[in-house]
């Protein structure tokens, strides 16, 4: 679930759902529901996601995939899990994420999603995409967000076909994130480019983020509706993928 509080017109969103900070139905409601007040809320300023403890954000709720019993819980699932993504990734204010802790999967494709990432810098502290070594791919949209911020096809390749964890570091040095902080300056270094950003004459922020990021949406929006990704959602129902997600599972308990 997402916990929200209000700190100088910037609502600080944070992920909190046991010690691996899930994303679930619940959490994915929250964030449509949070962006769409923040778009239509004049007053407030932008967006800060970040994580309860000592996680971010470790993507989807496993038990959540386990629960699907055939194609169709899975297809319920992404249709609305694909434009929840999507509106974050066009909510015309500011959107950061603060990471302050490790940040896989579905948590890394929310930052992906948002204008700006800056990661706490601590060894321990990783950051990655390991749906290869699951058996597992990535939706349109994922696939879309994840190439978006990398900003790149070659570091797209890096991080999705090795599946390799990283430091905050190694995200740095291969672009998954922006910049670095320390745990004290995470937070207000993320509302200071909140306000810095969104305090301009006539908010000029939401014409330049929009015109940067519509054609990526639309071309996503256009997959969506006219290509069969649905069926790209059976490696969840692999033998060999279960039993992975299955093991995945049992260790987070």
């Amino acid at each position: 679930m997402i916990k929200e509080r209000n700190e100088d017109n910037i609502i600080i969103a944070t992920f909190e759902n046991g010690k691996y900070n899930t994303i679930t139905t619940e959490t994915l409601l929250q964030i449509r529901d949070l962006v769409k007040r923040v778009t239509e809320d004049d007053a407030l300023k932008g967006i800060v996601f970040t994580g309860n403890g000592r996680t971010y954000c470790s993507g989807f709720d496993l038990p959540t995939f386990l629960g699907f019993k055939e194609l169709k819980d899975a297809v319920a699932f992404f249709d609305l899990a694909e434009p929840v993504f999507m509106e974050v990734f066009m909510c015309p204010k500011p959107v950061i994420a603060a990471i302050n802790g490790s940040a896989m999967a579905g948590g890394l494709i929310i930052s992906m999603a948002a204008d700006h990432r800056i990661a706490k810098n601590h060894p321990k502290i990783q950051i990655g995409m390991t749906e290869i070594k699951i058996g597992l791919g990535l939706t349109v949209v994922q696939s879309a967000l994840m190439r978006y911020g990398l900003d790149s096809e070659k570091r797209f390749r890096t991080v999705m076909y090795g599946g390799e964890r990283y430091s905050p570091e190694a995200s740095l040095a291969l672009g998954i994130v922006d910049e670095l902080a320390s745990e004290e300056e995470l937070l207000p270094r993320a509302k200071q480019i909140v306000t810095s950003w969104i305090d301009n004459p006539a908010r000029a922020f939401r014409l330049l983020k929009y015109n940067l990021r519509k054609p990526v949406y639309d071309q996503m929006k256009h997959y969506l509706a006219t290509e069969n990704w649905q069926d790209g959602l059976n490696c969840m129902f692999d033998p060999q993928t279960r039993a992975t997600l299955e093991l995945v599972a049992s260790m987070m308990k």
